[in-house]
């Protein structure tokens, strides 16, 4: 199992305005095509404006398969317009699961369905 880790920059002052955004369009679509949001965090101690957010996939082939199907998604192509001036900078990681931590991820995920 995977977890892609997304990290935007925002522009100073802007998270409130991202996040209605977000939560007005941008999660929906998500929702609609990412198998399992693991969390969507903003810093409170460290760097300042940054957005971070965790997607679980089984494999990286079901990562790329959802990620194209949301990205070819009219109302995800709707959404990004209203977001993408709000972002300085995006970083993005793959992170392989520990494999004593596979069977809490996967009891983790399935409690929140």
């Amino acid at each position: 199992m995977y977890v892609e880790e997304r990290m935007y920059l925002l522009q100073p002052g802007k998270a409130p305005e991202y996040f209605k955004n977000y939560e007005a369009e941008g999660m929906a679509v998500q929702l609609k095509h990412l198998p399992h949001m693991v969390g969507y965090y903003v810093t409170e101690v460290g760097p300042q404006n940054l957005v971070i957010h965790l997607w679980a996939y089984d494999d990286l082939n079901q990562r790329e398969k959802c990620r194209a199907a949301m990205q070819a998604d009219p109302a995800w192509q709707a959404y990004l317009p209203k977001v993408r001036p709000l972002i300085v900078s995006q970083d993005t990681r793959i992170l392989k699961c520990a494999p004593f931590f596979l069977d809490r991820l996967k009891k983790m995920l399935a409690a929140a369905k």
